[in-house]
């Protein structure tokens, strides 16, 4: 952070604090989100984390979870907008633009507080105040133990921040098997082991927690729903709202589907499409040097990382997958040579 002595100033009385974060929290969002109001509270801020929507129930072990505002839950959105307006600073956390949080981006953006964001996305929106911006890094929980450091605060992170922002590392490399594991993650990881993180714990609270519906939901979704193309080194899922609603899926549930299609040998593109009550939704994933947050920034209204995106479609359900195919032949050049390359290195 270039002001960092400034926004120490800022934070070196009690404020108004609230944090918030992407639609649909994954671990990396929610454990940043929680992670860094355990530290401010400590200071003696008066600090409550405001989610777009809800979040998995894998992660209401967080320290702090039950003190959430869920913007959509009932009567919560008046509360919400309170705060918002109360706040004297705002934390944006994982996100890059405030239309990554609905409705709360605009009482954001309309609130006098200032303005603090911390991410990892690309082409970051110019509303903030106080910036820390890596795209190099791999989660935004590694961000926020970069800025506590930096701050001279390392021994304020208690065992349970340590186990949040390792939640937030631990998901956004994909157990450390993604291209973002880099050296400084292994050495965060290493540090946060150091002040408390209980890594096994948290691992089997996130992995290992599944309800009976969402495993065979994921057994029919390889089975049936899974189409690959080898033309084009690429599979997708296509889940409809019908199958959604027959294995009762809750948010969260198809969290990691879109990583099995991109296990498959051969397929260095992947993508996940799902058919929600608010639009067709994508994720996507790659290998190498294909681009998905190119693809989804021009083709869905979406953007992101390099290997891992998402989108959006206005379409049928019907006509983004046939638009979805459509698009494969355009890259297929592209595609073939990260293939190749992907081969190479085996």
């Amino acid at each position: 952070m270039q002001n960092l002595e400034q926004f120490q100033a800022l934070l070196s009385t009690p404020k108004r604090v609230v944090i918030t974060t992407h639609h649909k929290p994954d671990a990396d969002a929610l454990g940043s989100s929680l992670g860094l109001a355990g530290y401010l509270k400590q200071y003696n801020h008066q600090v409550t984390v405001i989610t777009p929507t809800d979040y998995p129930t894998f992660l209401n072990w967080m320290e702090g979870n039950n003190e959430v505002v869920v913007f959509t839950n009932t009567g919560m959105e008046t509360k919400a907008a309170e705060l918002v307006a109360d706040a004297d600073i705002i934390f944006c956390l994982d996100f890059s633009s405030l239309d990554r949080i609905n409705q709360l981006g605009e009482l954001v953006r309309a609130s006098s507080a200032k303005k603090v964001l911390i991410d990892h996305h690309r082409n970051p929106e110019d509303f903030a105040q106080f910036v820390e911006w890596d795209v190099e890094a791999a989660a935004t929980a590694q961000l926020i133990y970069r800025l506590l450091c930096a701050m001279g605060d390392r021994e304020k992170i208690t065992p349970a921040i340590a186990d949040c922002l390792y939640a937030g590392i631990m998901t956004d490399t994909g157990s450390f098997r993604h291209s973002n594991t880099s050296k400084e993650v292994h050495l965060v990881v290493a540090e946060l082991i150091d002040l408390g993180a209980n890594v096994n714990r948290v691992s089997q609270l996130i992995y290992d927690n599944g309800s009976l519906d969402r495993l065979r939901f994921m057994g029919y979704a390889l089975s049936e729903r899974l189409e690959v193309l080898p033309q084009y080194s690429t599979a997708y899922i296509a889940i409809s709202a019908e199958d959604l609603m027959r294995f009762q899926i809750k948010t969260g549930d198809t969290e990691g589907l879109v990583n099995y299609a991109l296990s498959i040998e051969g397929v260095c593109f992947a993508a996940l499409i799902t058919e929600r009550e608010d639009g067709v939704k994508l994720s996507l994933r790659s290998v190498g040097d294909f681009s998905v947050s190119d693809l989804a920034s021009k083709h869905f209204n979406g953007g992101g990382h390099k290997n891992a995106a998402g989108g959006r479609s206005d379409k049928s359900f019907t006509e983004t997958l046939a638009y979805f195919e459509s698009l494969l032949p355009q890259y297929q050049s592209l595609l073939d040579t990260t293939n190749q390359l992907q081969n190479a290195h085996v």
